[in-house]
């Protein structure tokens, strides 16, 4: 079972599905490494990449009551902003992304390297995965874009 972008795209080719990203920790990382592959464009119809509570709320349509009462890292955003993009770009599957990369705690106290995953796809429950990563900024931040394209994967297999 491959679980890289390659058979994100070709899975989604295959299912006639179209997908979106909605990235806070990632700012566009993981739709750009989904466009990296060839034929990307029939499956792919948008990421957002929204770093500030507005632009989650703006753009994403989540609560900015429950931004401003519970900060962005839980797993009711990463939710939100999954089903957001679904209705931004009228796609069939999303992926979001929302954590702390580092250095060090953010200003609610949640630890460098939790990372939630926030997956949407019409007809279905939303779901959300918490992760806790290690290895600094850089590697926070990649570690996050293989493993919300291993759940995309995952999502579309048979």
């Amino acid at each position: 079972m491959s679980t890289g972008p390659e058979a994100v795209i070709t899975r989604a080719a295959e299912r006639g599905l179209m997908i979106a990203t909605a990235e806070s920790l990632t700012a566009g990382a993981v739709v750009a490494r989904l466009v990296d592959v060839p034929g990307a464009s029939a499956v792919i119809a948008g990421g957002a990449a929204c770093y500030s509570y507005a632009a989650k709320t703006r753009a994403l349509g989540v609560d900015a009551a429950l931004l401003r009462d519970r900060g962005a890292v839980n797993a009711e955003v990463a939710g939100a902003m999954a089903e957001g993009a679904l209705d931004l770009y009228d796609a069939d599957l999303a992926i979001a992304t929302t954590g702390v990369a580092g250095p060090g705690p953010d200003e609610r106290g949640a630890a460098e390297g939790t990372v939630w995953l926030g997956l949407a796809r019409r007809g279905a429950p939303t779901s959300s995965r918490e992760l806790h990563l290690s290895g600094g900024r850089a590697r926070i931040r990649a570690t996050t874009v293989d493993l919300a394209i291993q759940m995309l994967a995952e999502e579309l297999e048979d």
